[in-house]
């Protein structure tokens, strides 16, 4: 399996169980153990066993999640990292220098822009926005000569924009920059943006790979080797590893991905139905119903419509602030992508740092993380928060 994992002769579900998962070749175990180790037993000066030296730069529990995370997208390398942010941080060091600008989402995550403009931006990073739905406003905002990446996600964070991955890889391409695709919101089992022409994913690992809300993490996957070779240097350069237990949870979270997202992905469509049908609600954000703006690229480039859901509430930002605290099974929290339902004010929580800039969410939002309970309970929680 191991020497196989690209093949596609194997299903997504057997390569997140099976992966960079060989049993134990010493005891047998059919789970990767946990390496907790920091350094390793050199047979002579530079005599290294399997490659191991010290677990910053690599470590047996990290490597099987690493291969089993390119499997699953497809890509040539794969890397773990200890959060989301470091992840991007460390894209944005190896790939990019000062005086060179990148494009990011109107609609991007809170973490992202303050990443890219309270910290890249002060060593000489530059940076501007763009619909993501949008190919040609892309192509407009693209500097040539400057521009390195143009970064996306899809579903955006949090108004569910919808990109169209394989249109934004050719206007990025032909402008000499590298396509960047944030692929959290959909998980690999949904969406796979490298065979669409993406040079790069990014997760937070903490989300749906995760799925239980135990562990933080992130990962880079690169559809080229010579760009995983990069970042894998900058991977151990800058030092922001994951480390072997949050390896061995995210890796653990994957095996059961695939039927994870089928469920989150019915409950959240049942909710979406009783939002839509609520005279509370304004107007529901969620690229499975057929007048999103992006439900044809969003049918044609995802397995299914996902498990977040964004809608808007009559009375504005005090209506929406009474809903996110009257739920009982929602738990009022930020993150995502866990088996236990969460609601959250975008504006007030994981948007906050975006408010006066571009990225500014609408106040009156309410983000919900919907997970894998009983969808009759959860409605009937919406439904009670909402009356």
């Amino acid at each position: 399996m191991t020497e196989r994992h690209g093949d596609p002769a194997y299903g997504f579900e057997t390569l997140a169980i099976h992966a960079g998962q060989p049993p134990d070749p010493s005891t047998g175990a059919v789970v990767p153990p946990i390496y907790q180790v920091s350094t390793y037993k050199q047979d002579g000066v530079g005599g290294l066993r399997g490659g191991y030296e010290y677990s910053r730069s690599a470590n047996p529990t990290r490597d099987a999640l690493q291969e089993c995370l390119a499997a699953l997208e497809n890509g040539a390398r794969g890397l773990a990292f200890a959060s989301g942010l470091a992840a991007e941080d460390t894209l944005l060091r190896a790939l990019c220098a000062p005086g060179e600008h990148v494009v990011i989402p109107d609609d991007a995550y809170g973490g992202t822009y303050r990443l890219v403009d309270k910290v890249a931006r002060r060593w000489g990073l530059e940076w501007n926005v763009a619909p993501v739905a949008d190919p040609e406003a892309v192509r407009a905002a693209i500097r040539p000569g400057q521009t390195r990446l143009v970064w996306v996600e899809s579903p955006t964070n949090p108004l569910l924009g919808i990109a169209d991955i394989a249109a934004l890889a050719t206007v990025a391409h032909q402008a000499g920059a590298l396509l960047v695709v944030d692929n959290t919101f959909a998980s690999p089992y949904l969406q796979q943006p490298l065979a669409l022409g993406a040079d790069l994913v990014v997760h937070s690992t903490t989300k749906y790979v995760g799925g239980h809300s135990d562990v933080v993490g992130g990962a880079l996957v690169a559809a080229d080797p010579e760009v995983g070779e990069l970042l894998a240097f900058h991977q151990n350069a800058m030092g922001a590893v994951a480390g072997p237990f949050d390896a061995w949870l995210a890796l653990r979270g994957l095996k059961t991905l695939a039927v994870r997202m089928e469920r989150h992905c019915d409950n959240a469509e049942a909710v979406v139905d009783l939002l839509a049908a609520h005279p509370r609600v304004t107007a529901v954000r969620y690229p499975g119903l057929p007048e999103h703006p992006g439900h044809a690229v969003a049918a044609r480039q995802m397995r299914r419509f996902g498990g977040m859901v964004s809608f808007h509430v009559e009375g504005g930002e005090q209506a929406a602030l009474q809903v996110c605290e009257r739920t009982r099974l929602f738990t009022l929290g930020e993150s995502l992508g866990g088996v236990e339902s969460l609601i959250e004010h975008p504006g007030r929580m994981t948007h906050a740092s975006a408010a006066g800039s571009p990225l500014q969410v609408p106040d009156d939002l309410v983000r919900l993380s919907v997970g894998i309970e009983s969808s009759r309970d959860l409605l009937a929680d919406l439904s009670q928060a909402l009356g």
